[in-house]
């Protein structure tokens, strides 16, 4: 057998010939790094086998699989299983696999199924001539997407796999890891998914998990697929190539998004596990943060020092040094004394803040003194030991031990949404940021330790972090509403999520901001997410870039890291550098560890506080294009950052970009991602492309290859796409300013002199604002020298006093002679004519009305 197609047969660690053998493997040394020593031969016995016939179903089909022989790994094997097949739409495929005489565990996500199959669905299912694979074919193009061999299937008590060929080598997503690169190596790579508190270490399982890896096909054909299990698990990536699924609990229970196009693939996957949220428009702003403002003067000087230099500045937030000794729903009296008064005066100043929640509450205080604690208890709304009735305890942060709320119980929404609500009366928060939600444990499992039995050590522990399911955690036999926590671990941040989400809703009244560190499938819906505990490396802020393009796949666009870095000390040129990429994070926010010098943009001086302020103000005078993407991501799923892949996909020199991502299909950004580079080598892909600060066209013989641009400390590298048109807006130094200023558009051609593009706008935090239609939505459209304006919905009376006050125009063939904006001849000193291409008009007219331009 080729090496790149053996399957391991011995998983966890320690595989000797010996017992290799001892399970019917075959043993043969290799020196190809990191492949399997013991692997399954041709003619194992392993695996299941299809003997009996098909029945149809009104969603498709389903069959029974029988176990080939008595051999097992890791014993308690289940026999039969079946094989529903289900033809959800004419793009969605779910197959499962799962024990018709005992119900087990499965993730309690609603996907909606429809009641009968799809007709005319772009995807055929079959089983091989001889019965051995399993097979799904996109079926204009014949491409197998999943081949599955029965004999390579496992499905025991606690041990479940699956391996399947992919059709080709460019595979992205999984998580939550540290990669190293956006497209998979597929060289023998094992990644292990289960919620852990672990700062970001390549290869480490982190606080997420979400198995979900698209696939772009050898003719640029793209997939999707999602196995939807919360148990730990791991997959490994061959370069046969195949994919091996191992998880320990659960079913197998797969869903498979036929694309055809990256961006359809994302659109798909969110129609199934819930649309991103529609964030707030203040949210897009820049955010600072740190642990360890040692007082709230500490926290008045950095805000002091930002409004000093003008740096563009929306949101405060306020870690866990605002409590009192660490303790939820309360803050320090001393230190922080005057606080409720001073989120007061932000939000006057048309600024915002967000408080840390913990999801542990500690046990110890005076009887009656800690209402959380006391209201708990009575509520009874702990996670419980593996007896189900005394609560599991633990140790964190605040003083003595804890015990740690379980959010699947909707007793204990109830006592969150009452706490939450109880404490908008103290601190006028505007958004709550979860942390340490997976959940984090400074122990190994609860007090006394955990019990030796098959759910605390099963017979096979994924590859995660110290081969434990304990450690900085809770013990697996722990008890939750839904069952046990060997099955509900990774579910902890994602309960947690929608029932923040709602209370901050209705404490606010307005759009939830809700930030959480773990996340599971279609944790988007509700919240955003930050990278973790990164370091202030210049690896890190690369790294950063991939982790924002994965979760973009995974339906969490909301997305962003610690700028400049969260642990170590940063340096004046990596956080300048920092702060020019993380201008253009979808969550653009500045944090930092305690124990670390500050960082914020205005504690390093003059020369880089007027860098940061001219980036960000750059970020803050497109935040309408961007707004409008995430209007897009709400109502259609589509991603907000992407990677050029992603667009050009037919261009295989694009597979393996990460160092340059994209907003939305139109604009480029290639950070300085080197300590002393002064420029940057820049992919530019078969279109027109156009320098964001020049207008100049960037030359054709540049396209399809590396450029090396310039880059000074005081510039990071931006690109405009010709063929789409950016609205952008006068910016501020906050958002509640900066929407009130006049609108421009940004009109980039393409080589034929065509551009399009949309702005949706209305009142930045109202709830439901779309549902009601209580918006603007414009379509722009420029082809032959007219820009064309549609408005398709004019439902927010709000818009009415804003105006249009420029127009650029980038890659003209020639100087205009006159030019009309709604059928009125613009004064000659009205515009500019540059001549790389480039026209600005300089115009007034009302947002909300219809704006027509013609160029003579």
């Amino acid at each position: 057998m080729p090496v790149a197609r053996r399957v391991n047969c011995h998983p966890q660690p320690g595989a000797t010939q010996q017992s290799c053998e001892a399970r019917g493997c075959t043993w043969c040394a290799t020196d190809v790094p990191n492949a399997p020593w013991c692997f399954f031969s041709e003619d194992s016995s392993y695996g299941y086998s299809l003997t009996r016939s098909m029945e149809k179903t009104a969603k498709g089909w389903r069959v029974t699989l029988d176990k080939r022989s008595t051999v097992s790994l890791f014993g308690d094997d289940i026999s039969p299983i079946v094989l529903d097949v289900e033809f959800q739409t004419k793009d969605r495929l779910r197959f499962r696999m799962y024990d018709p005489s005992q119900k087990r565990f499965e993730v309690p996500l609603s996907i909606d199924s429809p009641g009968v199959a799809a007709e005319d669905a772009n995807y055929d299912v079959q089983f091989s001539s001889d019965s051995s694979h399993f097979q799904v074919k996109r079926k204009s193009t014949g491409t197998v997407l999943w081949d599955s061999p029965l004999v390579d299937l496992f499905f025991s008590n606690q041990y479940l796999q699956i391996t399947t060929a992919v059709p080709s080598t460019s595979v992205y997503g999984f998580g939550e890891q540290e990669h190293v690169s956006f497209k998979h190596n597929m060289d023998f790579v094992t990644y292990g998914m289960f919620s852990r508190d672990q700062p970001p270490t390549p290869l480490a399982n982190l606080y997420g998990v979400h198995p979900f890896y698209m696939c772009v096909e050898d003719d640029s054909n793209a997939h999707g697929v999602l196995l939807l299990n919360s148990n730990a698990q791991d997959v490994s990536l061959s370069p046969n190539p195949s994919l091996t699924f191992r998880t320990i609990g659960g079913i197998l229970d797969f869903y498979v998004f036929l694309g055809p196009t990256p961006e359809n693939v994302i659109q798909q996957y969110t129609e199934a596990i819930g649309r991103p949220h529609m964030p707030a428009y203040w949210s897009l702003g820049f955010h600072l943060s740190r642990w360890g403002y040692a007082s709230l003067d500490v926290v008045k000087n950095t805000a002091k020092r930002m409004h000093h230099y003008d740096i563009p500045f929306d949101v405060q937030h306020f870690d866990i040094d605002y409590m009192d000794r660490r303790l939820d729903f309360t803050y320090d009296k001393t230190n922080y004394a005057g606080l409720p008064e001073y989120i007061k005066e932000l939000k006057t100043a048309g600024m915002h803040s967000v408080i840390i929640l913990d999801p542990f509450i500690s046990k110890d205080e005076e009887p009656g003194t800690y209402r959380p604690y006391d209201l708990g208890q009575e509520m009874g709304v702990w996670i419980n030991n593996s007896d189900g009735v005394t609560p599991a305890i633990g140790k964190s942060l605040p003083p003595g031990y804890s015990v740690f709320p379980d959010y699947t119980n909707p007793r204990t929404v109830e006592w969150w949404t009452q706490l939450c609500l109880e404490f908008k009366d103290v601190l006028d928060y505007d958004g709550i940021w979860i942390d340490m939600n997976e959940p984090s444990n400074d122990l190994t499992g609860q007090l006394p330790g955990c019990a030796a039995n098959d759910i605390n050590d099963p017979p096979y522990i994924p590859s995660i972090t110290d081969h434990s399911l304990a450690q900085k955690t809770l013990c697996p036999d722990s008890r939750t509403y839904l069952g046990e926590h060997y099955n509900t671990h990774s579910l902890f941040g994602w309960s947690q999520t929608a029932p923040t989400f709602h209370v901050v809703q209705q404490a606010t009244g307005k759009r939830a901001f809700v930030l959480s560190r773990s996340t599971f499938v279609g944790s988007g819906k509700h919240a955003g997410h930050w990278l973790g505990d990164n370091k202030s490396q210049w690896k890190d802020m690369h790294y950063s870039i991939i982790g924002m393009l994965e979760f973009n796949l995974f339906g969490i666009p909301f997305v962003g890291a610690d700028i400049c870095g969260f642990s170590s000390n940063t340096t004046y040129e990596l956080c300048l550098r920092w702060m020019q990429l993380g201008s253009f994070y979808p969550f653009s926010r500045n944090h930092n560890a305690e124990g670390n010098a500050a960082q914020d943009p205005a504690v390093f001086g003059a020369e880089f506080a007027k860098i940061a302020r001219a980036t960000l103000r750059i970020r803050y005078s497109l935040l309408p294009y961007l707004y409008t993407l995430f209007f897009e991501s709400h109502v259609h799923g589509n991603t907000v950052v992407r990677s050029l892949m992603h667009e050009f996909t037919s261009d295989q020199q694009t597979h393996g970009i990460d160092t340059a991502f994209l907003w939305g299909p139109a604009f480029m950004v290639a950070p300085v991602l080197q300590e002393g580079a002064r420029s940057v080598d820049v992919y530019f892909p078969e279109a027109t492309w156009f320098d964001y600060y020049t207008g100049r066209k960037i030359p054709s013989t540049w396209h399809k290859t590396y450029a090396t641009v310039y880059a000074p400390l005081n510039k990071i590298p931006l690109f405009i796409r010709g063929g789409h048109i950016l609205p952008e807006q006068a910016p501020a130094s906050t958002t509640t300013k900066s929407r009130l200023n006049p609108f421009g558009l940004i009109i980039a051609l393409d080589e034929h002199g065509e551009a399009s593009g949309s702005l949706f706008w209305d009142d930045g935090d109202s709830i439901d604002t779309i549902e009601n239609e209580n918006y603007f939505l414009a379509k722009y459209t420029f082809s032959a020298g007219h820009l064309k304006t549609e408005i398709l919905k004019n439902g927010y009376r709000g818009a009415d006093s804003l105006k249009y006050n420029k127009i650029t125009i980038l890659g003209l063939k020639l100087r205009p002679h006159a030019v009309a904006v709604n059928g009125r001849a613009v004064r000659r000193d009205a515009f500019s004519y540059e001549l790389n291409g480039k026209l600005v008009l300089g115009i007034s007219a009302p947002l909300t009305h219809e704006l027509n331009l013609a160029i003579y």
